[in-house]
């Protein structure tokens, strides 16, 4: 079987697409290739992620399973958040790189499974988990996002009702003591804690 997009290398023969995306109101070009998630356009679940989300400018973000890198470029972007990316697929690494320089973006962006390699605190930390690498890695990336935010800082993820958002909600408040539904639309819920 194909490795998926959640492994370090994946094995998929290589499929490059050439995106424009609108977000915030500014086009950005994302290029995408096979053997990382959602190549083809950026999932409805990233952008109802987006539209719940209001940074403050000189804050800093990390983007926990990357991808290809709309999130994390786009807030960069327009919300003038330091933004620090990370993913277990070198793949996509490659393509958020590419990705960050095309749309003129300043990122850091390193190779980590959850927060291994991540060093000090983040104001925000967000995420669109792979649920396809299971349970067990979705409730890692919540329960070990409280050590890498500030005081005063944010977890918030996208997911689905049908692939765990009530098990990723009971968690967040195990972890946190608070958890909120920003948004729901089609299925996908927006849920925030915060650290405090």
């Amino acid at each position: 079987m194909a490795k998926m997009y959640y492994a370090e290398n994946p094995d998929a023969a290589h499929d490059i697409h050439d995106l424009k995306v609108n977000l915030f109101g500014e086009d950005f070009y994302f290029y995408t290739d096979a053997g990382v998630f959602s190549k083809k356009m950026i999932d409805f679940g990233s952008q109802l992620l987006l539209t719940a989300l209001a940074c403050e400018a000189g804050k800093t973000l990390l983007d926990v399973g990357c991808g290809y890198g709309p999130l994390g470029i786009s807030l960069a972007k327009c919300q003038g958040v330091r933004v620090t990316m990370l993913d277990v697929n070198g793949r996509a690494l490659d393509l958020a790189q590419k990705n960050a320089q095309r749309n003129g973006v300043r990122v850091d962006i390193f190779q980590s499974h959850a927060y291994q390699k991540v060093e000090g605190n983040f104001d925000y930390i967000i995420s669109n988990p792979p649920i396809r690498a299971g349970k067990q890695v979705v409730h890692e990336i919540l329960a070990g996002s409280y050590d890498h935010l500030n005081l005063g800082g944010s977890l918030t993820i996208v997911i689905q009702k049908k692939q765990g958002a009530p098990s990723a909600k009971a968690k967040m408040k195990e972890v946190f003591g608070n958890v909120e539904v920003l948004k729901k639309d089609k299925g996908y819920y927006i849920l925030r804690s915060e650290k405090r």
